[in-house]
């Protein structure tokens, strides 16, 4: 007996397969575009978005659609655009993530709906321990590994008595206690400031008062701005030598050029880290954007190329979760940062550095000095448990 297959199924058939074909993966980005904080975001972004323009508008041969949303560093507006990414927009990915505290709140309603969120920058340390899930993954660090590394850092260069700033939040809590894991002698001043405080003369007279070896701060965005040139104006800089994480980077150096120059940082990345994907990268970025790129836009770009990486695997597949996952964790991408792979909290183990502020052509530039070998590290990943 033969059959015969109806000319209209045959045609459902034909545009169901180009429908399926031509399907767009829709990804959500959130960050903080506007305020002291806006230049993280927008580095955020703007590597990620160059990393698809790299790749002809796709991710795993598949074309995306990036859906971006501005947080504001406010918790409840993270709240409600995460809520409208995953309810409205129906996005299969959201991405991005400047500041922690907006991190805490939305990380809950993104991953307990079933979307994959993928980090860019943010990493408190709850999420990397006992507050961990099977739909989180980070290309960044976890704050408290970030600050161990500033401690090491701090240690290594001799400083027997600490004077430690951050800002009074997740992130700022978070960067003081990873910093005193690692960090062994005296701490003779903890200052925990308001968020986008723009005047540090209080606490800068304070501290110079305090007379420590050495000072450690976090301060990202404007606030670091704030913070080192009040620093320089009061004399401070080359006197009481600074040690920074956040605060002095490619995000705000255009800002501060010559005025940061004797600063040392601790740096998970460096424009002028020698490996051929960070040499692109950079190429590319100052091509199109006409700026060096910093950490946040390093983290951003890797992300891309992770998702890349896994929807290649998954062949443009991002519906079936666990395969998208188990991609995922292969890290199967080459990082701008150099080594790259992930820890069973599925939060990056990768390098940090020394990297120096110095005087060059353009008023100051970064160079990376040596990789910094963190000793005493909180053991998150024991305390995640994926459900």
């Amino acid at each position: 007996m033969k059959f015969r297959i109806h000319p209209t199924l045959i045609a459902s058939a034909i545009l169901l397969a180009s429908t399926c074909a031509t399907a767009q993966v829709k990804i959500g980005f959130i960050g903080t575009l506007s305020g002291p904080g806006a230049a993280l975001g927008q580095d955020q972004y703007d590597a990620f978005m160059l990393a698809i323009e790299q790749k002809g508008g796709k991710l795993g041969g598949v074309p995306v659609t990036v859906i971006k949303e501005d947080d504001q560093l406010k918790p409840d507006v993270g709240v409600q655009v995460a809520q409208k990414l995953v309810e409205k927009e129906k996005v299969d990915v959201i991405t991005g993530v400047t500041f922690s505290n907006v991190m805490m709140a939305i990380h809950k309603p993104i991953t307990s709906a079933g979307v994959l969120l993928l980090g860019s920058n943010a990493g408190p340390t709850p999420l990397a321990g006992a507050g961990c899930s099977p739909n989180f993954f980070s290309s960044s660090w976890d704050n408290d590994e970030l600050h161990e590394a500033g401690g090491q850092l701090m240690m290594d260069l001799g400083h027997k008595r600490a004077y430690v700033m951050a800002p009074n939040y997740q992130a700022g809590r978070d960067a003081v206690n990873g910093f005193k894991r690692d960090y062994k002698n005296a701490v003779i001043g903890e200052v925990y400031t308001q968020v986008n405080q723009p005047d540090y003369s209080v606490e800068i007279a304070q501290l110079q008062a305090a007379n420590p070896d050495a000072v450690y701060v976090f301060f990202p965005g404007g606030m670091g701005v704030n913070f080192v040139k009040q620093y320089r104006q009061a004399g401070l800089l080359g006197k009481i030598p600074l040690v920074s994480v956040s605060t002095i980077d490619g995000s705000t150096l255009p800002a501060l050029k010559e005025l940061a120059v004797g600063a040392i940082t601790s740096a998970p990345y460096s424009p002028d880290l020698d490996n051929p994907q960070n040499k692109q990268f950079v190429a590319a970025f100052q091509s199109k954007y006409k700026r060096s790129p910093s950490m946040y836009a390093a983290q951003s770009y890797d992300a891309a190329n992770l998702l890349d990486s896994a929807m290649t695997k998954t062949k443009g597949n991002v519906s079936d979760k666990e395969a998208l996952r188990t991609a995922l964790k292969a890290a199967d991408f080459k990082s701008v940062r150099g080594a790259f792979k992930f820890g069973t909290n599925q939060f990056p183990i990768s390098n940090f550095y020394r990297v120096d502020v110095v005087k060059d052509a353009n008023g100051a530039a970064f160079a990376t000095k040596s990789p910094i070998h963190i000793k005493h590290r909180n053991d998150l990943a024991s305390q995640c448990q994926m459900k």
